[in-house]
């Protein structure tokens, strides 16, 4: 049965105004903002469908802008005169305009009515059967795109949230297929409403309202953009110039546009940890530099306290808000990794939704996303030396394709200002972030390989074979290193990049030698000097050699560019790595030849570091980390010369005197040695000669002259 009700108008009237007729409400908990509601064909009651309440036209200000008006339920002003702090009114007429001749003018009429009600048309699916929708046209370039679909999304709700419904909950398929599913893919009952992507895939919506302290969500916005105020564009801007180029976790275009549109549901925290990594450029933006910094301690304490807010109704914008926290190079947390991968599964993230019945930029976003928190996972494991918490085989994401990135390149937007320059930037950033993704996984069969707990008992079980039984392991893993190493775009190099713009580049290449490090530690590590065989020794310490040189020579070459650029969150540890291997091979090399050998090169390793630091100043952390190994190493015992060992010739490299080894170069243009002084070198071990690896199982490529000369392409 329908009735009517009467809303009490903006102005006094001279005359009484019908209004039209309430639509039945639909049975599910009331939600707030107009995007999160279906679209209901109005009820016609005479001529009273042409007219139009305060809810259903814009506002004055809104008018004038020619922005979309959005009122809240209950709320007195829309959000736009909320925002800035003026009156909403609804006293000017609509300026007539012109429309084009259609050839149905009813049609017209009614897709040009607005209602409190309406949103982008719901997927066609039927109840039975979930069809994915095709990916829509670019929509006109006076229409912000995407906002008006954020109530198709299930990550990205406005004022609901989702969680996912797995196979063995007591919520069964089965059952749930019996449910009637609207055309929205929405089913209603007492505990919440059901929303099916696929026909075996389902989430429960729950309201945000009915968690603690989500109204005053808004304050706490206001909060974040006074403490950067009036700069909160302008490093809106350097984030996404530096760093969502090759960590593309935001749809960049949906946020920018509800930004700058005073959208008052941003999440706090992630508006907050945009602006705390904008913050470390902001001398390199001649706008900003002058001025006086925000205060970032008072930004992190707003970022920690919603994002913890927000897990009790989590959202695709409460993991991206954690994994930007998490970039800080001094802000690594175990403890919110987990947390981080928990809230992931919640939302579905860890599932294939490249046919589920959502926005073709939501699936994008969810796989770029889904990739970044197991990079987080699997980097998090390696540096904290802790067992990851995703596993193969409950990891359904497929790789990342073209079609992820496409609402990344859209030209049509009236805010899309970029040149040429910077989506040919971006195209590269997306590059290397598909790379990083390729060296993760093969990272994380290292880690599986040789550093879970089945794996180390069985090295301890094999005993004396133990070296044997790992390089045979090792093989086929190092193998896929050298073909992704090889395979790298030339937009990868280390060599490319522009004169005057940064290159994120250095962070990959690290994580490339950290890997070869994380796998070669452990061949180093299974070596006994009493019982292994002395050749097997030799092999093994010779390839291990080269990789800790290749490794130094790289951090000794980079460049400024490289330094200023976004470095991943692991990047001061692996860093750290590096030196940490090279101790390791000075505490277990057998003559004191070998020992000094390694102990100079720490000493120019940290050389290099502590000049870098000037321009990337978490590099601090791995020269205190040096320091520390160093003092540890002050209690081993002296090493007997070479001369003295009473081992076999076979595999003890020949003893030969050799020049000084170069000193590295400051990055700022000086000259490293004026400062540091000529090393006194004696005549020392100088490297192993180069024999055939493979016949304990070590491919070729481990020889000392085989790719490292291929390794820095500068």
């Amino acid at each position: 049965m329908t009735t009517a009700i009467a809303m009490p108008p903006a102005m006094p009237r001279p005359h009484p105004v019908p209004i039209a007729a309430a639509r039945p409400k639909p049975k599910r908990p009331p939600m707030s903002g107009k995007e999160n509601l279906i679209q209901v064909k109005p009820v016609s009651v005479g001529v009273v469908n042409n007219i139009r309440t305060r809810r259903e036209r814009p506002c004055d200000a809104c008018r004038r802008r020619k922005s979309r008006c959005v009122i809240h339920e209950g709320a007195v002003l829309c959000v736009l005169c909320e925002f800035h702090k003026q009156e909403c009114t609804f006293v000017q007429s609509p300026v007539p305009r012109k429309r084009k001749p259609t050839g149905d003018g009813n049609k017209e009429e009614v897709s040009k009515k607005r209602s409190v009600t309406s949103v982008s048309p719901p997927l066609a699916v039927q109840a039975t059967s979930i069809t994915p929708p095709a990916s829509s046209p670019p929509k006109s370039p006076t229409t912000p795109r995407h906002f008006e679909t954020l109530g198709e999304t299930i990550g990205l709700q406005r004022s609901q949230h989702c969680r996912y419904i797995g196979p063995t909950t007591p919520y069964d398929s089965r059952i749930i297929g019996l449910a009637q599913f609207d055309k929205r893919n929405e089913s209603s009952f007492n505990l919440g409403t059901l929303r099916r992507v696929t026909n075996n895939e389902c989430f429960l919506m729950l309201s945000d309202d009915t968690t603690r302290e989500y109204g005053d969500e808004v304050e706490a916005l206001r909060a974040v953009e006074q403490i950067v105020a009036p700069h909160g564009p302008a490093l809106l801007d350097l984030y996404f110039r530096v760093v969502h180029p090759s960590f593309p976790v935001i749809q960049k275009q949906l946020y920018i546009e509800r930004h700058r549109s005073g959208d008052q549901q941003l999440s706090p925290s992630l508006l907050a940890g945009i602006y705390i990594l904008a913050l470390n450029w902001w001398l390199s933006d001649p706008r900003l530099a002058p001025l006086p910094k925000p205060d970032v301690r008072k930004l992190e304490a707003l970022a920690s306290k919603w994002l913890a807010s927000s897990m009790q109704r989590p959202k695709l914008s409460t993991v991206q808000a954690g994994l930007l926290l998490l970039q800080r190079p001094d802000a690594d947390s175990w403890s919110l990794t987990t947390q981080l991968v928990a809230i992931g599964q919640e939302l579905g993230l860890h599932l294939d939704c490249s046919n589920w019945s959502i926005p073709p930029w939501e699936r994008g976003l969810r796989k770029r996303l889904a990739w970044a928190l197991y990079m987080q996972d699997k980097w998090s494991s390696l540096i904290h030396g802790r067992p990851s918490h995703i596993f193969s085989a409950n990891w359904a994401v497929k790789p990342n394709s073209e079609e992820d990135y496409e609402d990344e390149r859209l030209t049509n937007s009236p805010i899309e200002n970029s040149s040429k320059e910077d989506k040919a930037e971006e195209e590269r950033g997306q590059t290397h972030f598909a790379q990083m993704i390729a060296l993760t996984r093969i990272m994380a069969e290292v880690m599986d390989t040789f550093y879970t707990q089945v794996a180390i008992s069985d090295f301890e079980v094999a005993g004396k074979n133990s070296t044997r039984l790992i390089l045979e392991r090792a093989k086929p893993v190092q193998i896929k290193l050298k073909d992704w190493f090889a395979k790298l775009p030339a937009s990868c190099k280390m060599d490319s990049y522009n004169g005057g713009r940064l290159s994120p580049n250095g962070s990959l290449h690290l994580a490339y030698f950290a890997t070869e490090i994380t796998l070669h530690r452990r061949i180093v590590q299974s070596l006994n000097q009493e019982t292994a065989d002395p050749y097997l020794m030799y092999i093994c310490r010779s390839a291990a050699k080269t990789r800790l040189i290749s490794a130094m020579d790289f951090v000794n070459r980079l460049k400024p560019e490289h330094l200023q650029s976004f470095w991943y969150f692991a990047s001061k540890i692996n860093f750290t790595l590096i030196g940490t291997f090279g101790s390791l091979l000075w505490a277990t090399a057998p003559a004191k030849e070998e020992a000094d050998f390694y102990k100079t090169r720490l000493r120019e390793y940290r050389w290099t570091l502590s000049v870098s630091s000037k321009r990337a100043e978490f590099l601090d952390y791995a020269v205190q980390m040096l320091d520390a190994s160093r003092g540890m190493l002050s209690n081993l015992a002296e090493k007997p010369l070479l001369a003295q060992l009473q081992v076999s010739n076979a595999g003890v490299p020949a003893e030969r005197t050799t020049a000084p080894l170069p000193l590295p170069h400051d990055h700022m243009g000086g000259d490293a040695g004026s400062e540091m002084g000529r090393y006194n070198f004696a005549p020392t071990f100088s490297g192993f000669p180069t024999e055939a690896l493979d016949q304990y199982g070590m491919d070729q490529e481990l020889d000392e002259d085989s790719s490292d000369s291929s390794l820095m392409e500068e």
